[in-house]
């Protein structure tokens, strides 16, 4: 659900990047990294910023529809295709704890930060340090020293996580 988040335990989740302008009234295009598309729709406030670290701004969500692949984000304070092309490459935030509980079979991604990283025959990858959203699937960035793995989050590779561990059943050659 998350993307090109690095930080473990933080405070706040990744849904999208806006990526352009939408009409001439201050809508957005956003890029979402939700599995759910209209996900964005249920957050009344949305906070805006570049990164994790940098400060972030609150935008009232006043309606978040989806167009295709993309998702059509209208915010209060964003009234023109001048304020709107200002907000281009900004990320659209919300506080982990907004966050709606996971279903008993279901996982957040950005949970997955700071665990260590394991395989099932106990192979010790490292941590999982970073989410990248990727076209297809998202890749869990997995460090262990100046050794990195990339891994595609696939359901099928998970096989357990708990509070400090996550650990996977990997298809022969992928870590080669």
């Amino acid at each position: 659900m998350v993307g090109q988040v690095n930080v473990a335990g933080q405070e706040f989740v990744l849904l999208g990047t806006i990526t352009r302008p939408h009409g001439i009234k201050g809508e957005l295009k956003v890029r979402p990294f939700t599995a759910e598309l209209d996900s964005i729709a249920r957050y009344a406030q949305l906070l805006l910023a570049t990164d994790e670290k940098a400060v972030k701004k609150t935008y009232t969500n006043e309606q978040a529809r989806v167009s295709g692949t993309q998702v059509i984000l209208r915010l209060r304070e964003c009234t023109s295709r001048d304020m709107a092309e200002s907000l281009v490459g900004q990320g659209v935030w919300v506080r982990s704890a907004e966050l709606p509980p996971a279903a008993a079979d279901e996982f957040y991604l950005h949970t997955l930060l700071g665990k260590a990283v394991q395989t099932v025959d106990g192979q010790q990858l490292g941590v999982a340090e970073q989410l990248l959203a990727g076209s297809s699937q998202d890749i869990l960035v997995v460090r262990q020293g100046k050794q990195e793995h990339l891994i595609p989050v696939v359901r099928a590779f998970i096989c357990a996580i708990d509070s400090e561990t996550v650990t996977l059943d990997l298809p022969e050659g992928l870590l080669d």
